[in-house]
């Protein structure tokens, strides 16, 4: 399943109710993603300025996984075979 992200919000709006569902704490969560509990409480609030090492570990936690789509693959193997 995916679902269209448009701003820090509609992520923390996401990851709230997917902790929810899961009958998981805040400080479950952070425990969880070994962060810690502001985090989750700042990401679930929609901070937009939070690291994003971070909320790809809140994210693992809860079973999801970051995707982009619309980029032009041909610019990413290209940028791959620059390194």
């Amino acid at each position: 399943m995916s679902i269209s992200i448009q701003n820090s919000t509609d992520l923390g709006s996401l990851i709230r109710e997917t902790r929810r569902r899961l009958k998981l704490t805040q400080p479950q969560l952070a425990l969880a993603a070994n962060v810690g509990v502001r985090f989750i409480v700042e990401l679930e609030a929609g901070k937009p300025t939070l690291r994003l090492e971070n909320i790809l570990r809140v994210l693992q936690a809860l079973g999801g996984v970051l995707s982009v789509e619309g980029m032009d693959p041909f610019i990413v193997n290209k940028q791959e075979g620059a390194r």
